[in-house]
């Protein structure tokens, strides 16, 4: 526990190396005394504290009392000085004595301003702490968690990730992108989880970032991403600060964009698009069987539709006698074949699904129901379509949306339809070809030098704890050590133990 210096330079050295020089860590230092030899200085996070409330009564107070008076006209020796500033000059109540680097950066990171002064070895800290108010997430609700969510301003964002993790070794990076708009990049970072190679790769990927205007992160997001033409995120995005607070003790790098709700994570791997932030909240065995639900899902998003019309057109041997019968007699009077038949449903859904989206939201989702429903019975009774496609379908798009991340949905949605086609053609062998296709492009791809399919392929078992199912928080001890370069310890928990119950007649 290192001890505050009586060098005021001394202290705002180390401040700003253990810090690594944050954007949002403000020194502010001022010259007070005879000839303005004394120095003094105020620490605080940008984003945490109320700058208003410290202008108005601490920077205000102190430097209107030094323009009007003299500190000769007072008999205070200056050992003297800074007891009778916090007496005298702070007019706000929670002024509370520090005396080493520990309780300076965890009062500093909470959203206090610090204050010290040149030849003493204690500080003040002032209470001064300034919530942002919280949004509500469009996109990622939960039942058990956090609601709060990013905002469009950039310190805000910081802000928040700085209210969830409180430590100095929390950098975050500040970079200037885009000729005519000016806009502001941060990028956070845990100093010690990070790799330094993936840090450098977005670095350098965010340096060469050469155009006129950045509106919105999904700019910086296709300008970075790795696979410009694979239906597959290599970046994720989210707008829950807990979930970036959670990628970055990972050992993630997080890429803040001023103007947008949404943050991006880099590396992004296949197994993150399917985990959720209420996964890590509730019980291990209840996260478990929520994360296989959502394999299952992924399959059935990806695989019904094709798997329904290859069975239905060439190997109709495949399926019981009566379920055969039930399906020839429903689709007797259909014109269109099975191809035909699943495509023309698929686009209605993904058209009442679009417009759902774009209509107001007292409306959007009972017109995207009602139509589903509408033009699904009417089509049945026309002899359009059968009634097995149109249950299909649904359960193809119900189970579309169990998956977490919306990127990684849509690119399900993309294959689903190629799949479609190759199952009209080939049957269930083209589509068991399309599928080791789409296996060994995902084994190939990377992100930002790391394997998409980590932890599946390469094979680590220490990171198969978190992977398709949850291990109870006692047992995952070590970060991804495919993300995380030094500090791969979490922590030493053992399992809880039962108490020892005793018989009524024991003493």
């Amino acid at each position: 526990m290192k001890s505050i210096s009586a060098s005021l330079h001394a202290n705002i050295r180390h401040v700003k190396d253990t810090t690594g020089g944050s954007q949002d860590i403000v020194v502010r230092e001022v010259y007070i005394g005879e000839n303005q030899k004394l120095g003094c200085c105020f620490l605080y996070t940008q984003g945490l504290t109320d700058s208003n409330a410290f202008h108005q009564f601490v920077l205000e107070p102190l430097m209107i009392f030094l323009k009007e008076n003299d500190w000769k006209d007072f008999d205070v020796s200056p050992e003297s000085w800074l007891p009778f500033i916090q007496r005298s000059l702070l007019p706000i109540g929670g002024v509370v004595q520090i005396e080493n680097f520990d309780e300076l950066f965890t009062s500093m990171l909470c959203g206090e301003v610090v204050f010290l002064m040149e030849g003493s070895r204690i500080g003040y800290r002032l209470c001064l702490k300034s919530w942002k108010d919280r949004g509500v997430p469009e996109a990622e609700g939960v039942v058990r968690g956090p609601r709060e969510s990013f905002s469009e301003t950039l310190r805000t964002n910081t802000a928040l990730i700085r209210r969830k993790i409180n430590n100095p070794r929390l950098r975050l990076e500040g970079k200037t992108i885009g000729e005519l708009t000016k806009t502001e990049i941060s990028i956070m970072f845990i100093d010690g989880l990070v790799d330094n190679n993936v840090l450098e790769e977005v670095r350098r990927r965010l340096d060469k970032i050469d155009i006129d205007s950045i509106l919105e992160s999904g700019y910086i997001e296709e300008l970075i991403q790795d696979e410009a033409y694979s239906p597959f995120p290599t970046v994720h995005h989210t707008e829950k600060p807990d979930v970036v607070a959670g990628g970055l003790l990972e050992g993630r790098v997080a890429i803040i964009v001023d103007g947008t709700p949404i943050v991006l994570m880099v590396p992004a791997l296949f197994n993150q698009f399917f985990q959720a932030a209420e996964d890590y909240y509730e019980r291990s065995l209840i996260s478990s069987l929520i994360r296989i639900l959502r394999f299952i899902c992924l399959f059935i998003s990806l695989l019904a539709p094709a798997v329904y019309i290859a069975v239905t057109t060439f190997h109709q041997e495949m399926l019981p006698t009566p379920l055969l019968v039930n399906l020839m007699v429903q689709r007797e009077g259909v014109p269109f074949p099975a191809f035909v038949e699943a495509f023309l449903m698929e686009l209605v859904f993904e058209i009442l699904r679009e417009a759902g989206v774009r209509l107001p939201k007292a409306v959007g989702q009972t017109v995207s129901f009602v139509g589903a429903l509408v033009v699904g019975q009417a089509a049945v009774e026309a002899g359009i379509v059968s009634a097995g496609m149109v249950i299909v379908v649904a359960i193809t798009a119900i189970s579309s949306f169990v998956i977490p991340a919306y990127n990684m949905s849509i690119a399900l949605r993309i294959l689903r339809f190629i799949l479609m086609m190759i199952a009209a053609g080939f049957g269930l062998y083209g589509v068991m070809m399309g599928i080791i296709v789409i296996v060994l492009h995902l084994c190939s791809i990377r992100s930002f030098g790391i394997p998409y399919m980590t932890p599946y392929g390469p094979y680590i078992s220490s990171e198969f704890k978190d992977s398709i199912v949850r291990m109870p928080h006692w047992m995952m001890d070590k970060r991804p050590v495919s993300l995380v370069s030094q500090d791969v310890v979490r922590g030493n928990n053992s399992p809880p133990t039962k108490p020892n119950k005793k018989g009524k007649n024991e003493k």
